[in-house]
């Protein structure tokens, strides 16, 4: 379907793409252009009118050549459909096919109304053009090639040479190289020629036709050796073919060879990406591990700087991200593994209201060591950019909660301050804890 022009449905001829992404043979595009004003893809209709926008809009100026398409459109396989063709190759050469098909049904160029194959307009300048005259030598009247064959015992003067199977009834005359081309393509046709003569030679011959003294007639004769040529002749056409059939033989076998090239490569590349994509895992792996131990905190103390605060409050407003988690941090080298989740739209009872903050105990690798529940005070700090009013507030953790308790799943519960900051004074103008579209939350773990 790519292929196809978007306004006639042939194959496309120089390739335009539109705006919308549609394409049309150069000729048809201009077209309509032309004959119309301000009309707009016919495809883009079809798929769905209601996302009809400026793109749809057809202009040549705003349409270029596809290159791409039409040089996969030029090495594609194509065969001829004239009846009695066989001829098959690339896109690209069938123009100049078109150009001398013997096939094709062309009109007389004498103007006199005929169309005929391309391979019988010799024929038909010959004996049936009422319009191809010859002016005689000798009289010096125009006579059409019938009459002048008629009238005179020359030929022609058509400068064109028979086919060498012309003897068996073929008719095709061309120039020496159309006849070597029609010659090596029309094998078959001249095999089936030749064994109907064969056929008529041998039932002439198989007739008594000797003479009352015995001998066989010179005309009878001259059949044999006629029969001997031509069993000669199909002789060769046959090592012919049998040669062409072993060429294909070896086409398809080093075909085949190939094949299995390919296939064997195909495997290797999908091997080497499975092996890629594996050490692209591992990469991303180590680059995670990489930043997370740059950022990670050892000794209770965290500062974690929240960039993008105006797009991240919005998510927060309307949903898309309704909180973020901080990096994790430890209270110590070996020490629990906790961090900060914060609510910038609030929530709870400080929803729409509030920043909410909240600590949480996350699964560690030195929980076996760690006395539970985790019962460490803990300090939020929201900071003034312009070191003034730091917000402040702190809990100490209730222990019969479930929050505080040897972690099961990768994160216990978060527990905290949902009414930690109200949203009129984050975004006052009075305070810095937005600066930049920047904010500062610290965390301060008492392990004394």
């Amino acid at each position: 379907q790519k292929y196809l022009c978007s306004n006639c449905n042939n194959i496309l001829k120089k390739a335009q793409q539109t705006l919308c992404g549609h394409r049309y043979c150069s000729a048809c595009l201009s077209w309509i252009v032309r004959t119309n004003k301000n009309v707009i893809c016919q495809k883009c209709k079809e798929e769905d009118p209601s996302t009809l926008s400026e793109g749809s809009l057809l202009a040549e100026e705003r349409a270029f050549g596809d290159a791409a398409i039409n040089k996969e459109i030029s090495e594609l396989r194509v065969h001829c459909v004239t009846l009695g063709c066989s001829w098959s190759g690339m896109m690209k050469n069938f123009e100049e096919h078109q150009s001398w098909c013997e096939y094709a049904l062309i009109p007389c160029h004498t103007g006199c109304g005929h169309v005929v194959m391309r391979k019988k307009l010799a024929d038909h300048l010959e004996s049936g053009c009422v319009n191809n005259l010859t002016t005689c030598r000798k009289c010096k009247h125009s006579l059409s090639s019938s009459e002048y064959q008629q009238n005179h015992s020359s030929t022609a003067l058509i400068n064109k040479d028979g086919c060498r199977f012309s003897e068996v009834g073929c008719s095709f005359r061309g120039s020496k190289e159309k006849i070597k081309e029609h010659e090596r393509t029309a094998v078959g046709a001249h095999m089936l020629l030749l064994l109907q003569h064969l056929k008529q030679l041998k039932a002439s011959l198989c007739a008594p036709a000797t003479s009352s003294n015995g001998f066989i007639p010179s005309s009878e004769l001259s059949l044999e050796n006629k029969l001997h040529v031509f069993e000669n002749i199909v002789a060769v056409l046959n090592k012919e073919v049998e040669a062409s059939h072993l060429k294909i033989a070896a086409f398809q076998r080093q075909s085949e060879l190939d094949q299995n090239i390919i296939r064997s490569l195909e495997l290797k590349i999908a091997e080497l990406h499975r092996c890629l994509t594996q050490k692209d895992v591992g990469l991303s792996s180590l680059h995670k591990t990489l930043v997370f131990s740059e950022q990670a905190s050892y000794d209770g103390v965290f500062l974690w700087k929240i960039t993008d605060v105006g797009r991240k409050l919005q998510d927060s407003v309307t949903g898309r991200t309704v909180s973020l988690y901080s990096p994790a941090f430890y209270t110590a080298k070996y020490g629990y593994k906790v961090c900060l989740r914060v609510y910038l739209n609030g929530d709870g009872t400080g929803k729409g209201t509030h920043v909410s903050l909240f600590f949480v105990v996350m699964k560690g690798d030195y929980d076996a060591l760690l006395p539970w529940p985790f019962r460490h005070k803990v300090t939020f700090m929201m900071l003034d950019q312009n070191n003034r009013e730091h917000i402040i507030d702190a809990f100490r953790p209730d222990l019969t909660s479930a929050s505080f308790q040897r972690p099961v799943n990768e994160m216990n519960i978060a527990s905290g301050c949902p009414m930690f900051l109200p949203l009129s004074k984050l975004q006052s103008p009075k305070y810095a804890y937005v600066k930049e579209d920047t904010l500062f939350l610290k965390c301060i773990i008492e392990t004394n």
